[in-house]
């Protein structure tokens, strides 16, 4: 699998929206056009399912596969598993035909579990800028819900068509200073497109954006499905791909138990065994179904 397939599993899990109830989102569709931040964030809440609604979640896990631009036989397709816990704590495993890819946050510390040249796999700490970008996101609800009480300062940039429909655009400034901007659908008050910076290469300011698609029910809440990078342009052509990256969800389990390890770091570089394929096939044994 290349990097670049493997790094859009950490971009998804940090720009990660709620869903949104069928009913809450045809209520607020109705609504005309907002004219200020607020009104765009408290559409947006309610198309959601409402604040009080998304205190109840805690946990995440989210199964599928990622459909890279640039595709390759023995990388074709490979199975993911995301974990998330309020705040900003998570675990990313990508498995491929040709190697396994683990990111772990515990909300303090992170680290990459990858393939060294010997094929062996291989522990490495977080850098500082990532550590600092994994403690600025949301991963459960996003910087939109409740985000006055998250410091979030959010201003209206506007009205402007995003692939062919009308969308606001906010910009976003989080309490450690880092900006983001959101588009937010005017007809279904959903998220359309999130864009952060880099944070790494020569250009570290960059925006990356990320697109949402797909949405429909589950567990009677509604989630995007397939999230797509931007346009992939092949290293020193100049040439874009027509093809984005795209990351297919194809389960998502609400508020399952998470094994006391879920989080810690990778017991020994060694730990080559089947419990990554357990991770992506099914969610455990790092989760437990829900309670009744």
């Amino acid at each position: 699998m290349s990097a670049r397939a493997f790094r859009l599993a950490a971009v998804i899990a940090a720009t990660l929206v709620v869903p949104m109830t069928a009913a809450a989102a045809a209520a607020t569709a109705a609504s005309g056009v907002a004219k200020t931040a607020d009104e765009v964030v408290v559409r947006n809440v309610a198309a959601r399912g409402g604040l009080e609604a998304w205190k109840k979640i805690d946990r995440m896990v989210w199964l599928g596969h990622i459909e890279p631009a640039m595709d390759q036989e023995e990388t074709r397709n490979p199975k993911f598993a995301i974990h998330l816990e309020r705040p900003n704590r998570t675990r990313f495993e990508v498995k491929s035909k040709a190697s396994d890819f683990t990111r772990i946050f515990d909300g303090s510390h992170g680290w990459r579990m990858h393939p060294a040249k010997d094929g062996r796999p291989s522990v490495s700490p977080f850098a500082k800028s990532e550590v600092d970008y994994a403690k600025s996101e949301y991963v459960i609800d996003g910087p939109l819900l409740a985000a006055k009480e998250k410091g979030v300062q959010i201003s209206l940039d506007g009205v402007e068509t995003l692939e062919g429909q009308k969308a606001y655009r906010l910009s976003l400034v989080l309490p450690n200073g880092a900006e983001r901007k959101v588009w937010i659908d005017q007809k279904t008050n959903l998220e359309m497109r999130y864009d952060r910076p880099s944070g790494s290469g020569s250009d570290p300011n960059r925006p990356v954006p990320t697109y949402y698609r797909d949405w429909s029910a589950e567990d009677g809440l509604m989630m995007p499905h397939v999230i797509e990078t931007a346009p992939v342009r092949i290293p020193n052509s100049g040439v874009e791909l027509p093809r984005r990256d795209r990351v297919v969800i194809e389960r998502v389990i609400l508020n399952p138990t998470f094994d006391p390890g879920t989080f810690a770091m990778p017991a020994s570089p060694m730990r080559r065994n089947n419990k990554s394929e357990i991770h992506i096939d099914t969610g455990a044994p790092t989760i437990a179904p829900r309670s009744p």
